[in-house]
């Protein structure tokens, strides 16, 4: 079908989590006009994911700090973080947190800030932590929104770039049961991970994982896709919650058979207190065994392992404790003295689009920020350091398409052709990706299962391909629903292939990646993995192998 330009801005933003935000308002504020446009409400993504008591932010003490910051994310990013973007990364999170204060967003200090909760996780020290609030957010932000005529528009999904001599010249939208065409001068990718490829995950569903195969369709690379956080979470009775890993230490833990958990392992305890230092699972530490016992157990039983605490936290809980137990009481209903189930979850991509200190690809005109990219974390991330992702790429992103925008005219008159198509069964489709992804793709990997996963996802592909139907006019809300739909599972299958190959590639097991068959770290595969799309298959190589 051949589409015409619906609307047109200088720089459209695809996403409205924390990064999309600070890209449309750093956009606008260079006096470009902006779109922002999201597949959920504005203020959505991982960022405002209901699952969680709020943003956690870190950043260096002092500039004096910097450097032992940067160094740090290195040493646990195992080597995978680029040394430019740590660097950009690291200068710029003071600057950003004070531009946010400014616009008048409240960030909360700990009372008792020198608690061992309140080191990030994986971090040897402790560093400035904040915590800012959803709701404070939400109002400073739409305040700001409004301010500078940014142009929101929610519900409105990405489902391909549209390119003119391989520069960006707008994009192609389901919006109001419409397939429509946005014309723009840039456009900056910040729709989130791929977290949504998962059964078991703490993200909504809007982060759906499709935005890393549109980026790769275009011409850009991924990097770092192997490694993701895997996250413990509650399975009842608040279905979705992120686990507060700091009560570990605390944590009475049993079976679907009421034995301990860690039963026959010795330093059980050790082995939990250590736990309770990070939040998502790392192959690098010996308290792996604590999440590979959960998760083999989650397995046995999908209902998980049951949590309970000492008399001695319930009584006397930590600062930090305490403050996420009373949140989960009034958003939650679940105190502190209630027996829980939990398992591992799918939660944050380290690893995504491939960017350049400028937050640029290498396609002209798209830029990416926040969780949709990779290469400022390794095959371990620091806590809280997410969010300070999110606001000083999303800024730098912004400031980027704003200055590529103002040399790029915006074609208004844009026509694109886009191949419109639509499969049934692409609920089922969707569920069986997930089950596999969560079966042979999360914590523990093998040669063999990724095989058969990547099996797997030949036939589901083979499968979309063969029963979709071409449809010339997306006349009915239903055709272009189904049409969306459609590229978008197209998408999530891609990107979940991607994912595959990085993970078959690396045959060890560093920081989040853990090959079953693979159990120790190999020096001679301390590089990146980067991915591109050559001739429609997807190809892999370790950095240090690549010319590009």
């Amino acid at each position: 079908m051949n589409l015409t330009a619906h609307a047109s801005c200088d720089v459209l933003v695809i996403g409205a989590g924390l990064a999309g935000i600070r890209a449309a308002l750093t956009a606008a504020s260079e006096g470009r006009t902006v779109i922002l446009a999201s597949s959920a409400n504005i203020f959505s993504g991982s960022s405002f994911f209901p699952g969680t008591w709020g943003f956690g932010l870190i950043g260096p003490e002092s500039e004096a700090d910097e450097a032992d910051l940067a160094a740090t994310i290195q040493r646990i990013g195992c080597g995978m973080a680029d040394p430019q973007l740590v660097q950009t990364f690291v200068s710029g999170i003071h600057p950003a947190i004070a531009e946010i204060k400014a616009q008048g967003i409240h960030l909360h200090r700990a009372a008792n800030a020198n608690e061992r909760e309140f080191i990030p996780c994986f971090d040897h020290k402790h560093r400035d932590w904040n915590r800012i609030e959803a709701e404070n957010a939400r109002i400073v932000f739409a305040q700001r929104i409004a301010e500078l005529n940014i142009e929101a528009r929610p519900f409105c999904e990405l489902l391909e770039i549209c390119l003119e001599h391989g520069q960006v010249r707008g994009a192609i939208v389901h919006e109001d049961g419409q397939i429509r065409l946005i014309a723009c001068g840039a456009l900056v990718l910040a729709s989130g991970g791929f977290g949504g490829l998962f059964k078991h995950r703490l993200t909504s569903d809007d982060v759906s994982g499709s935005v890393q195969s549109i980026a790769l369709k275009s011409g850009a690379e991924l990097v770092n896709l192997e490694f993701m956080q895997i996250m413990p979470g509650y399975l009842s009775p608040i279905y979705k919650t992120v686990f507060n890993e700091k009560t570990f230490r605390f944590a009475q833990l049993k079976d679907s058979f009421d034995l301990p958990l860690l039963l026959g392992m010795d330093q059980a305890q050790d082995l939990l207190d250590e736990r309770a230092g990070y939040g998502p699972f790392t192959a690098r530490l010996k308290s792996k065994l604590v999440d590979l016992a959960l998760f083999k157990a989650q397995q046995a039983d999908p209902g998980g392992v049951t949590v309970t605490y000492t008399r001695e936290m319930i009584e006397h809980p930590p600062e930090l404790i305490r403050t996420y137990f009373e949140w989960m009481a009034k958003a939650k209903h679940l105190t502190i003295s209630e027996p829980a189930k939990i398992g591992l979850f799918a939660h944050a991509a380290n690893g995504g689009i491939r960017i350049d200190p400028t937050a640029a690809t290498r396609v002209p005109g798209l830029f990416a920020c926040g969780e949709a990219t990779g290469g400022m974390h390794g095959a371990d991330r620091i806590g809280g350091l997410s969010t300070a992702n999110g606001l000083v790429f999303g800024g730098i992103a912004g400031r980027s398409a704003a200055r590529f925008a103002a040399e790029n005219t915006v074609k208004e008159s844009l026509t694109c052709e886009f191949s419109a198509a639509s499969a049934p069964d692409i609920a089922d489709c969707l569920t069986e990706l997930r089950e596999l992804m969560y079966r042979s793709a999360l914590v523990i990997r093998t040669a063999k299962g990724l095989t058969e996963a990547l099996t797997q996802i030949d036939q589901i592909a083979d499968r979309l391909q063969l029963d979709a139907r071409p449809l010339l006019q997306a006349d009915k809300p239903s055709d272009a629903k189904s049409i969306a739909a459609t590229c978008r599972l197209k998408d999530q299958v891609q990107t979940a292939r991607a994912i595959l190959t990085a993970a078959s590639l690396r045959r060890e097991s560093r920081g989040s990646h853990f090959r079953g068959d693979h159990p120790e770290q190999d020096p001679a595969q301390a590089a990146p993995i980067v991915l591109s799309l050559q001739e429609g298959s997807i190809q892999g190589c370790f950095l240090s192998q690549a010319n590009t």
